[in-house]
């Protein structure tokens, strides 16, 4: 299963995630930020590739179908209501995720 998380900038949330998902349970992991100046910023690419889209805030849920509408037709998108501040690797971030994701993917450390 491929994964996609989904932030602003691509720096904190969903690079953490990013982090701490990728390898569980082969699952193939990647991030990316919805904003002009991201890390490394969504693309229709990105958005097909993805099995499952994970975003932090409704705002990327928003940005994502305003861009993207076509390539999310048949996406499910996942709003973790994770607010921007956390910084990357943060302990309570990482549990928060954590408990989050393990809703919808089985999880196994």
């Amino acid at each position: 299963m491929k994964l996609l998380f989904i932030c602003s900038r691509n720096k904190w949330r969903s690079l953490t995630a990013e982090k701490i998902f990728h390898g569980i349970n082969d699952y193939e992991v990647r991030s990316a930020g919805t904003e002009t100046g991201a890390r490394v910023k969504v693309t229709s690419g990105l958005i097909g590739w993805a099995d499952l889209i994970f975003c932090m805030e409704k705002k990327h849920v928003r940005r994502l179908q305003e861009k993207f509408s076509s390539e999310l037709m048949d996406k499910r998108i996942i709003c973790l209501g994770i607010p921007d501040e956390y910084m990357y690797m943060d302990e309570e971030l990482i549990e928060i995720l954590k408990s989050s994701v393990s809703a919808y993917i089985e999880i196994l450390d």
